[in-house]
């Protein structure tokens, strides 16, 4: 198959996923195909819990989270607690740079046993071997540089612990879509905490996860408009200019 083919090919696949969404909204990803779910409906096996310990039976005081001063912050697979996401983060950058450069360059032979006057005869007229070359360069460069970026985003998401690594840390995932009109909105959210913390209320800050990746986008008839055509995405990668 020529490439002229598999790009045809793939831009008209391409066409077809659009053409399935025209006259109705986006489909929403079904919850039970997650891995949140997963996670929920196969926790981390606990072969002796605390509360069925024979000694759990006759104390007040119990350490399960349906307790009344019970833990109730998430410590294992399938435990669900709360980010906060709450960026402000303004960035400004300014630079200039400058560069001028002035070179001239001048080379002869005037005398050399005779050799230059015996050529002066057969060189065209005005033409000299006292002065063979002279040459004359300069360049000048300027430059500016702006930057000028401020991202708010103020958002509450569940997220599920997905599983709990050797050393205690937390891996846990948050993913969330809202339906609006023929637009839907994906927030997604993941990382690594320490149960440390965790909040009383079950919570964790954003600054607080590590290696945590947050994406915040879209899709549908929205969203399709913004984008560029496939077939202008290609011409900006293959067009040198």
């Amino acid at each position: 198959m020529k490439p002229i083919h598999i790009l045809c090919l793939c831009l008209a696949l391409g066409a077809c996923s659009r053409a399935a969404n025209v006259g109705r909204a986006p489909d929403m990803t079904p919850p039970r195909e997650t891995e949140e779910f997963l996670a929920m409906t196969n926790p981390e096996l606990n072969l002796i819990p605390d509360s069925a310990r024979p000694e759990a039976a006759a104390s007040l005081w119990e350490t399960s989270q349906s307790s009344l001063v019970g833990d109730r912050r998430a410590t294992s697979r399938g435990d669900i607690l709360t980010v906060v996401i709450e960026i402000d983060d303004r960035a400004e950058i300014s630079n200039s740079s400058g560069r001028s450069r002035n070179a001239k360059e001048n080379a002869g032979i005037p005398a050399m046993a005779g050799i230059p006057q015996r050529l002066d005869r057969k060189l065209p007229e005005g033409a000299s071997m006292a002065e063979l070359m002279e040459a004359d360069a300069s360049s000048t460069f300027k430059g500016s540089g702006n930057i000028a970026r401020r991202d708010k985003v103020t958002l509450r998401v569940a997220a599920t612990v997905l599983d709990r690594l050797p050393n205690g840390v937390l891996h846990i995932q948050g993913t969330q879509e809202v339906r609006v009109n023929f637009e839907v909105r994906e927030l997604t959210v993941s990382g690594f905490v320490r149960p440390s913390d965790v909040s009383r209320q079950n919570e964790i800050e954003y600054d607080r996860i590590a290696g945590a990746r947050i994406s915040y986008g879209g899709r549908g008839q929205i969203t399709d408009v913004q984008q560029p055509r496939y077939g202008q995405q290609v011409a900006d990668i293959l067009l040198p200019f």
